[in-house]
């Protein structure tokens, strides 16, 4: 069994191995994933963090030994973006990339080398507010809709609760319709409590989008950008065209 850890602030997870294929998700700095199968420019993975499968650029990944992969941290940068030096140079981190290699500030992977001076992030110290959980999702507020991202570049729906959870040492499945088989089911709306998921669904009854539920009026979620909208027993209403724009199904609770 071999692991690779990326290498690149965000390295793009494809359906294919090609540069053309969908982008299906993303591996950001520091996450560490197994080798399921190499192509001379892709490599097959599987995310340790959640499973997740796909392709990414073999350029932007390096190989990690076993022990290093099995003594990776939890901890994360805490910052909207974080400065790292890598091999020299300064590189630009997302919110939420994998630190946990850092030992005293300092790791060295294969051929490459990275510092930090700055604080990192430990989920496993969070404590769990309604004030911390606002906070930590707001940090995403504005960031670019990407379909397969995870990052504060670009980012999607589930990509976004999962990090934003991530930080508070909860792991989600990558797919809305995979977070909605987990937790525990909150019967009405007026019952929510902040950081409960909502999810919502298509014509055809399948979850295709959530969001992260402030109280029992208010859902900050990925559509078009990150942003902060009304829900009600139906549903999210636009805050900006007053228009329904999203079906509710269900809302779970996992804290």
């Amino acid at each position: 069994m071999a692991f690779v850890i990326c290498i690149v602030p965000v390295a793009p997870m494809r359906k294919e191995d090609a540069h053309r294929s969908e982008m299906v998700s993303q591996l950001l700095f520091g996450e560490i994933a197994e080798v399921m199968e190499q192509t001379k420019v892709f490599t097959r993975l599987r995310c340790l963090y959640d499973g997740y499968e796909g392709w990414c650029q073999s350029s932007q990944l390096t190989l990690i030994d076993d022990a290093q992969a099995n003594k990776n941290g939890k901890e994360l940068a805490n910052n909207w973006v974080t400065p790292i030096e890598f091999n020299g140079n300064t590189m630009q981190l997302s919110l939420g990339s994998s630190l946990g290699l850092l030992q005293n500030g300092k790791a060295s992977v294969d051929r490459y080398s990275f510092s930090y001076t700055g604080k990192v992030w430990d989920p496993a110290e969070a404590v769990i507010t309604e004030e911390a959980l606002t906070q930590r999702a707001f940090q995403y507020l504005n960031t670019p809709y990407l379909w397969g991202g995870r990052s504060v570049f670009g980012i999607d729906c589930s990509g976004f609760v999962q990090q934003v959870y991530r930080f508070f040492n909860k792991t989600l499945p990558r797919d809305a319709y995979l977070q909605a088989g987990e937790g525990e089911m909150v019967g009405f709306l007026q019952e929510t409590t902040c950081g409960d998921l909502a999810y919502f669904d298509n014509d055809e009854g399948r979850i295709t989008h959530t969001g992260l539920l402030l109280n029992a009026d208010t859902i900050i979620h990925a559509a078009g950008k990150v942003r902060v909208d009304k829900i009600d027993n139906m549903g999210i209403i636009n805050s900006d065209t007053n228009e329904r724009t999203h079906k509710l199904r269900i809302i779970k609770r996992y804290f």
